[in-house]
């Protein structure tokens, strides 16, 4: 049978239920679902969120109340999972959860923001730095074991110039400076993943998967893709369908961030 895998930033879990995405979550088809900026404790989530009839929940907290927060709803109970990736700084700060389902390993990846010029930007460089060298450990030892990877979230960089409407007015701001876009290059070099949205629309602007609140970026489409799914070579390649799934409109949407949907063929 084929998996269906979803990804998205929830900006806030409790919100983004109460927005709508319980029933988008009840409507979904997706085998794997990944979440980003949960921003809550288990404790603080109803139980249609804990106790999904369809979905298992593995979540990953911040130290820090009300930040940050990665987790994974999965139709298949994971063997096992690991949270963090060995960097201290970052380990408890909701960034990273993966789980082995089967021949897959999947994770939830929360890339934090950054603010060019800033600490909040240092931070980002200090994870990056940190993430690289796992990623590329894990991805080779996944696929030395016949193995699958595939790592999805939030990386918060937009890797090309068709990755962001207004690319030109945004070259000196943290999410296109070319480091982070030499980094992202780099990152898919010595991992061998591919990112498998790219792969299946090379020559569309887009589709974005993220568009400011503030004006009518949204009506406009005036947004970033800076959601991925990044797949070890074999996975990629029976990648079959990708697709955005957009709210139809501004006061639908349940989130800044919109799920990043693909199905891999058996």
């Amino acid at each position: 049978m084929s998996t269906t895998i979803s990804t998205v930033n929830v900006n806030g879990l409790r919100a983004a239920a109460r927005k709508g995405f319980l029933a988008w979550l009840d409507s979904s088809d997706a085998d794997i679902v990944c979440l980003q900026e949960t921003r809550a404790r288990p404790d603080q989530l109803p139980d249609a969120l804990t106790h999904h009839p369809r979905y298992h929940l593995l979540l990953a907290p911040a130290d820090e109340p009300g930040r940050n927060g990665v987790a994974l709803y999965t139709r298949t109970p994971p063997q096992a999972h690991r949270i963090g990736f060995g960097a201290p700084e970052f380990d408890t700060a909701g960034r990273y959860l993966e789980a082995d389902i089967g021949d897959l390993t999947v994770a939830s990846l929360y890339l934090p923001s950054g603010d060019a010029g800033t600490p909040r930007q240092d931070a980002k460089h200090r994870f990056m730095d940190a993430f690289l060298p796992y990623l590329a450990r894990r991805a080779h030892d996944t696929t030395a074991r016949g193995r699958h990877l595939l790592v999805c979230g939030d990386l918060n960089i937009a890797h090309h110039t068709a990755d962001l409407k207004n690319w030109r007015n945004n070259r000196t701001h943290s999410g296109f400076l070319d480091h982070e876009r030499d980094w992202f290059t780099t990152l898919l070099a010595r991992t061998g993943c591919r990112d498998v949205v790219r792969a299946l629309h090379p020559d569309q602007d887009g589709p974005y998967t993220w568009w400011s609140y503030r004006g009518r970026a949204f009506d406009n489409d005036a947004g970033w893709r800076i959601d991925y799914h990044l797949a070890t070579p074999d996975l990629a390649h029976r990648a079959k369908d990708a697709r955005v799934e957009r709210a139809p409109a501004y006061d639908q949407r349940w989130s800044d961030h919109a799920p990043v949907t693909v199905t891999y063929a058996p």
